[in-house]
């Protein structure tokens, strides 16, 4: 092994082990802060997305969600920025051949995502401030989903130019088949993933679901990203998957607070970005099949409400809180998409390998 493939190494794996630090440290004045302030919702339960109430949903969970905060995903974005900027900094003040190498922080890789993630977390972090002090039969306020689809369409637009006008992108590699330029239709195509990407972050539901999840998509960017030559995004990568392992170290159950959407909007946008920056966007459904078929199963439940006189598919929506209701303990819910999502990954790294021109 070559100096340049050890420092590259180092520059991937000491940040996620920085990351992890950081969270974990900074975890009981974030806890402490979010218990004193009672930061939970007042009520428990939800709503359906077609505005029916949910009593199979509020009745596995009445005596959960009350009493546990929400805003946990600010210990994952938080030791990522944190992380990165004092690498940065110490690039800045002290530079030499080995902080300047180490440093991942470049306009060509990773401020996009580092944007995205910022905004997702801001916009989540409202939302959830908003949900907490609100109040409901049903459901805390919030930002309505209309407003959050309209940061997330935003934000894919922006997104979507930059590749298109500023990288020149207008191509999509479907692995085994070929490349496709899409043209100017590249477009509404990396708008539609985002969207659907962002629809997915309802898989945070129960404890250490959400979190495994990602993480494991994370790392397997990371992975393809590291093949690829792109060190700076797999070092991105990888500091959030520190990040999410410091959360996760309090997250499982019985979870000390829950991710809520400033992580998972954060998450799911940024994850985005990153697929389309390593060119690997069409192995999103396969690497983070949890998250498209949460989706699905929501699309499907509303649909099949919809055209078949209110009969359900699942009797819970998403597919994970249906295992819930026909008795699989929650616990079991999520070490069962753990493995499923181990294994996801592995593939999509070897379909990265063997099925790209």
């Amino acid at each position: 092994m070559n100096s340049v493939e050890t420092i590259n190494i180092v520059k991937v794996v000491a940040p996620a082990a920085i990351s992890f630090v950081v969270g974990i440290l900074m975890t009981p004045a974030v806890s402490g802060y979010l218990y004193r302030n009672k930061m939970w919702k007042k009520k428990s339960g939800k709503i359906a997305t077609d505005g029916r109430a949910t009593p199979i949903f509020n009745a596995l969970h009445k005596d959960k969600e009350i009493g546990t905060p929400r805003m946990g995903g600010v210990i994952i974005w938080g030791s990522v920025f944190i992380t990165i900027f004092a690498i940065w900094l110490i690039a800045q003040i002290f530079p030499n051949n080995i902080t300047s190498k180490l440093s991942f922080l470049s306009r060509e890789h990773t401020w996009l995502p580092l944007f995205t993630l910022f905004v997702g977390a801001m916009i989540g972090l409202v939302d959830d401030y908003m949900e907490i002090a609100g109040n409901s039969d049903y459901f805390a306020g919030g930002l309505s989903l209309k407003k959050r689809l309209g940061v997330v369409f935003l934000v894919a637009l922006v997104a979507a130019y930059w590749f298109y006008a500023k990288l020149g992108t207008s191509t999509t590699i479907v692995p085994f088949v070929g490349i496709f330029d899409m043209g100017i239709w590249y477009i509404p195509f990396f708008i539609l993933v985002m969207l659907g990407m962002y629809s997915s972050g309802v898989i945070d539901g129960l404890d250490g679901l959400a979190g495994g999840v990602f993480m494991f998509s994370f790392g397997a960017y990371g992975t393809i990203a590291f093949f690829l030559g792109y060190i700076n995004i797999a070092a991105f990568c990888f500091v959030v998957v520190g990040g999410i392992l410091a959360f996760l170290w309090f997250n499982i159950p019985p979870a000390r607070f829950y991710m809520s959407e400033t992580g998972s909007m954060a998450l799911t946008m940024t994850l985005t970005i990153i697929a389309f920056l390593t060119e690997r966007e069409m192995l999103l459904p396969i690497i983070s099949f949890p998250l498209v078929a949460t989706t699905f199963s929501d699309i499907i439940q509303l649909l099949s409400k919809k055209l078949r006189n209110g009969k359900k598919v699942f009797l819970v929506a998403p597919i994970h809180h249906h295992f819930e209701a026909i008795g699989w303990p929650a616990y079991k819910v999520t070490m069962r998409y753990w493995v499923m999502s181990i294994v996801l990954a592995i593939i999509g790294i070897v379909i990265s390998v063997v099925g790209y021109f």
